[in-house]
This record gives C-alpha cells, sequence and structure tokens, in this order.
C-alpha cells in the first residue's frame, strides 16, 4: 500500500495577520454552528472520509463496549479482527516520509529496532451526547480573553469547534472531556538505555470540573480541574503528595499546587509544578507541562496553526492497554516494543508554539499534531536551542468506551539525545480506572492532603 494516501493539506495553511487581537470575540454564526453534526462531526472534524477511502467516514464512534465487556475490566479490543497492512522501518522510510512527523522520521532513521505497524483506520472517537448538545451551544458565546491566555463564556463543550487559529486549538486540547471524575492508578518509568525501569506508581483522583454535567461558567470560578496524585510505589519516594487546582487562565490566576513531603510532614505551596520545571519523579525526562501531552499556561508561546494533514499517528491503542501484557514486555530499550504499537491514518491540525521574546522555556520550539476528532494530541516534536529535535512525544489513545472518551493510555516521551524514554500511563497490571467516583471538593482541599500525609 505504497503511497496510496491522500497527500496534501486539507485546510489552507492559516497564519496570523496583522495584529490579529486574541480579545476579540471567536463565536461562530448561525450557518457555521449548523455544520457540527452535518457535515462536520458533533466536535468538528470532517465528517466525510477522503478521497482514496483510507480514512473513513465518521459515523458516530464507538457507541458501545464490545460484547462481554465488563465496568472495570481493562478494555477489550473492538476491533480484534484487524491486521497490520505494512510496518515502516528504517528500510521503507522513504516511502512514507510525506505521513511522517519529523519526530516519526528521526526514530526510524536513528533507532534500527523501531518500526511503525500500520492499521486499518477506525474513527472510533466518541463523547456523550450531552457534550455535543454543549459545544453546539457554547460555540456561539465562547471567547479567547486576555490575549489568548484564557477562555470565557464556555463550559462543558469543545470552545472552538472550528479553530481559527492555534490557540484555540491548544484550548480545545486543554476542555476537551476526559469525564467527570477520575479515580486511577498509573505507572511511570524512565527506561534506560539497556532496559531498566523502576515503576513509579501513582494513585490519581481528579474532578473535571469544566465538564460536570449542569456546571455553569459562574459555578467554575477560573477553576476548571481538580486533581491529586500520591506516590505509592517505590518505597523510597511513597508518600509524596501533589495537590492541583487548576485554573482557565493561568496569567489572570496562577495555578495553585501543594505538596507534601512525608520526611518533612509538612504541606507547602508547589509554584515550581509548572512549565519547563521537571516532571514529578521524571527522572527529568519530561517537563511539568507534557503532562497529559501538554497542559497548564499558554503565555510563553506564539501559537501558529499550520492547517490540517493526514498523518500516521498513534490511535485504538489497545494491545498496549492490555493486561495480558507485562511491563517488561512493553518496556525496551531506547522506545516502547513495536510489537504493541498501533499507528492510523488521521487527520490531524497542526500547531506549531515558538517562544516568545523575553520568555524563557527549555522548548523554543514544539509542533503538536491534535486530532480532529477528538482535540487529543496525538504527537509533539520538541526542539532545542539549537533548534535540533530533541524528544518525541506520542499519545497512545483509546476509547474508553463505557464513557465514552478518547484519551491516552501510555504517553512517551522519549529522548533522543539522551537514548532515554519515560513512559506515563502505565496500567497493564493494575486496576483499571474508574469514572464513578463520587469525590466531594474538600476532599481536594489543603486540609485533605494533611489528612492523608502519613505521619
Amino acid at each position: 500500500m505504497k503511497r496510496n494516501f491522500s497527500l496534501f493539506l486539507y485546510v489552507t495553511v492559516i497564519f496570523y495577520t496583522g495584529l490579529f487581537s486574541l480579545q476579540a470575540v471567536a463565536d461562530l454564526n448561525e450557518q457555521q454552528i449548523a455544520r457540527l453534526g452535518a457535515d462536520l462531526t458533533p466536535l468538528g472534524g470532517e465528517r466525510a472520509g477522503n478521497t482514496d477511502g483510507t480514512i473513513p467516514e465518521w459515523t458516530g464512534g464507538i457507541q458501545l463496549p464490545p460484547e462481554g465487556y465488563q465496568t472495570g475490566e481493562h478494555h477489550r479490543d473492538p476491533f480484534p479482527g484487524d491486521s497490520v497492512l505494512f510496518s515502516i522501518d528504517g528500510g521503507n522510510l522513504d516511502d512514507y516520509r510525506d505521513y511522517l512527523t519529523p519526530g516519526h522520521q528521526k526514530m526510524l532513521e536513528t533507532y534500527s529496532s523501531f518500526r511503525m505497524p500500520v492499521y486499518p483506520t477506525r474513527r472510533s472517537a466518541s463523547a456523550p451526547e450531552r457534550i455535543y448538545e454543549a459545544t453546539r451551544l457554547i460555540a456561539a458565546s465562547a471567547q479567547l480573553v486576555d490575549e489568548g491566555n484564557g477562555v470565557a463564556n464556555a463550559v462543558i463543550g469543545i470552545p472552538f469547534p472550528i479553530p481559527e487559529n492555534g490557540l484555540e486549538v491548544m484550548w480545545n486540547h486543554l476542555l476537551r472531556y476526559r469525564g467527570n471524575t477520575i479515580n486511577c492508578e498509573m505507572g511511570q518509568a524512565a527506561v534506560t538505555t539497556t532496559g531498566d525501569f523502576t515503576i513509579v506508581k501513582f494513585l490519581t483522583q481528579v474532578e473535571m470540573r469544566y465538564s460536570l454535567p449542569g456546571m455553569t461558567a459562574d459555578q467554575l470560578d477560573n477553576t476548571m480541574m481538580y486533581f491529586k496524585q500520591k506516590v505509592s510505589a517505590p518505597a523510597r519516594l511513597a508518600g509524596d503528595i501533589l495537590l492541583v487546582h487548576e485554573t482557565m487562565n493561568q496569567v489572570a490566576e496562577p495555578r495553585r499546587a501543594w505538596t507534601y513531603n512525608p520526611g518533612q510532614r509538612r504541606v507547602r505551596r508547589a509554584p515550581n509544578v509548572a512549565y519547563d520545571n521537571p516532571g514529578t519523579t521524571s527522572d527529568g525526562l519530561r517537563t511539568s507541562d507534557q503532562f497529559d501531552m501538554f497542559n497548564g499556561a499558554v503565555d510563553r508561546y506564539n501559537w501558529e496553526l499550520l492547517g490540517k494533514r493526514e498523518m500516521l499517528v498513534p490511535y485504538n491503542s489497545y494491545k498496549l492497554h492490555s493486561d495480558q501484557v507485562a511491563f517488561s514486555d512493553l518496556l525496551t530499550p531506547l522506545h516502547p516494543n513495536p510489537d504493541y504499537l498501533r499507528y492510523e491514518l488521521h487527520r490531524v491540525w497542526i500547531v506549531e508554539a515558538t517562544l516568545k521574546e523575553g520568555a524563557s522555556h527549555l522548548y523554543p520550539r514544539r509542533t503538536f499534531y491534535v486530532d480532529e476528532d477528538s482535540w487529543q494530541i496525538l504527537h509533539t516534536d520538541s526542539y532545542d536551542a539549537r533548534d535540533q529535535l530533541w524528544r518525541v512525544s506520542e499519545g497512545h489513545v483509546i476509547n474508553y468506551y463505557e464513557n465514552p472518551l478518547i484519551w491516552s493510555t501510555l504517553e512517551t516521551h522519549i529522548d533522543l539525545q539522551a537514548r532515554r524514554y519515560l513512559a506515563l500511563g502505565l496500567d497493564n497490571e493494575f486496576n483499571m480506572c474508574t469514572w464513578d467516583a463520587k469525590p466531594e471538593d474538600r476532599d481536594f482541599t489543603v486540609a485533605a492532603l494533611r489528612r492523608e500525609g502519613i505521619r
């Protein structure tokens, strides 16, 4: 199946013109809103497939779990009959460069052990009907404020389903639907060049306030999410707790974060849990703002929308998610084991972030590839101060179809210079996340952090 994909951009490259004011209302008119659920999906993707048929029409995504699935199980592959169409490696890379990010090309050139198994494209993304309804509703009112550093007049739905600039795409990712309340056991592993690793186990509790049923913009009070994460293993790290109140506009009101350290037996404010400060127990292999592929304030970058393009990206990664796979099978040297990877052809929005004059960050340039069907970032290339490709990040997504929603089952951050990588979200050997927890606001207070501390 060499070169039988449609090649070029689906949307003309979009540039900022003049001194475009990001504080202006970016709402859509009635004619544009009417496209949602018609020629566009309810969240703004193109409903139609491509001319070659290698990207099918979106017909609603996964509507029901596979037969026999029970809540609490690791998710069964809804496409068990799919087989690999072809694999890309260093030997046939030139045949597929047009569909590969610079990061994927570099990995194939650098690591003879890396390959990309390509499967049929399944447009599995779906969300609850109330998210579609909210998207249609707020499309008429959502706007960027404070030069794009915040969003106003939006709640529950995707604020900019027909984006006009890079910031709107990034805010769609930040505010995309990920459920209401989540309790998770997950692992993180910093894998050495020889394949050695130690699993750091997190107990994570999240309340996605922005998406809660019945939520209003006034009730949000600029707080889109509560996040609490406790380290339970290994013993030398156990007991560390991070609490975050994520704000909608982090320039007007910075992220509120606290940590509990069992050695000090104290709760402290944690203003450094942001931007390019090292991620929690990541061995310096990711920044704080790389968690969930990108999170936090957007104020340090200029965000340029480069358009939409067909690319080979990780998708429907149920093999990677399976509880029949051990961590040791998955975490091979240099990169995850390709036997468990799945890539598909999808249309993605491409956003390039370049550091603003006077701002600082480990990554002066970053390129984000964002799924048109879910607004999930699927891939990121991050560059160093010499403008050399440094780290390649992938969001290996599945549809958590009991909800339903698209989210990463595993993130990988691959350091091409150190020849190491970080795997975040490992759950194969842990209990499955649940979305039916009923935490109260008081569970995300500083007092709750003190109560949970090991003394």
